[in-house]
């Protein structure tokens, strides 16, 4: 077992492990530690704790110290530095003609390291505006494109739902979407229905997913062959929450389709759930 603490350095960010160093470090506090980026100060998330040795990425480092007064007083002057830096990026942006849009600036605690988040339609040779912001900081400059779910996230703002997005509250990492999931919750494939506003399949179709499989193995899919009290039939839709089959009979096949539960019908040949060629490749970029 190993003694960890969780640090996260963004609002709803990553945890990242640390060693407490034999330090007793509460929830709500922060620390001085050294990551890939430098020197950063980072909100504990996860107090001291024991997890399974294959848990931890190795080698773990040790904080540097819990954070002082000091420490947290220069942390807001970065925050308020990043504000203005936001703004003379947007100029040089413009300066330079490219095709680019600032989202974020992260400043590294120790200074020693500025970075610039941008979105853009394709790849930006944006050299020579590196150049220009590094005589204007004299410090290292580092510019990363960013895709749009990254954006929605540090910018924020409200989905179709009126709350704000999953991705701003509380989710730490984006999980994979897919449009089989869209399919197998029986919504429909219409992009402005699935998307959010990022323009990719909303995080929340991945919530109940794993509800849903276990409701698709259990359940008799569209076109599935079974048997009733009232005889064979294929399934023409089937509402996996409510358990309730509509089946088109053999012996009437003019009728409308028959209602039945789940439990009252005996699965025969089970059917398979498919996504047309032109459906998926309409949707395809949502995935992205």
């Amino acid at each position: 077992m190993t003694e960890i603490i969780g640090v996260r350095f963004k609002d709803v960010g990553k945890i990242y492990y640390f060693s407490p160093n034999k330090n007793t470090v509460k929830c709500g506090s922060h620390v001085i530690v050294e990551t890939a980026r430098g020197v950063e100060c980072g909100e504990v998330v996860i107090a001291n704790r024991e997890i399974e040795d294959d848990k931890v990425v190795q080698p773990l480092k040790s904080i540097i110290r819990i954070a002082t007064d000091k420490d947290l007083e220069t942390q807001k002057k970065n925050r308020e530095k990043e504000q203005e830096i936001m703004k003379v990026f947007a100029q040089k942006i413009a300066e330079h003609k490219l095709e680019m849009k600032p989202i974020d600036i992260d400043c590294t605690f120790d200074g020693s390291k500025i970075l610039f988040y941008f979105t853009a339609e394709s790849r930006v040779d944006f050299r020579e505006l590196v150049k220009d912001l590094a005589s204007v900081y004299r410090t290292r400059i580092e510019l990363r494109q960013i895709g749009v779910r990254d954006e929605a996230k540090m910018l924020g703002g409200l989905g179709i739902c009126g709350r704000p997005f999953c991705c701003k509250t509380f989710l730490g990492e984006f999980q994979p979407v897919s449009i089989k999931m869209a399919k197998e919750q029986s919504l429909s494939l219409n992009p402005t229905k699935i998307s959010g506003t990022c323009g990719r399949l909303m995080c929340c179709l991945k919530y109940e997913q794993n509800c849903y499989e276990e409701l698709l193995a259990i359940t008799p899919k569209v076109g599935a062959l079974v048997e009733t009290a009232e005889g064979r039939g294929i399934v023409e839709d089937a509402n996996l929450l409510t358990s309730v089959l509509k089946v088109k009979l053999d012996k009437n096949p003019d009728a409308a389709a028959t209602a039945f539960k789940r439990e009252d019908v005996k699965l025969i040949k089970d059917g398979k759930i498919r996504i047309k060629k032109e459906e998926f490749q309409a949707l395809k970029g949502l995935e992205d």
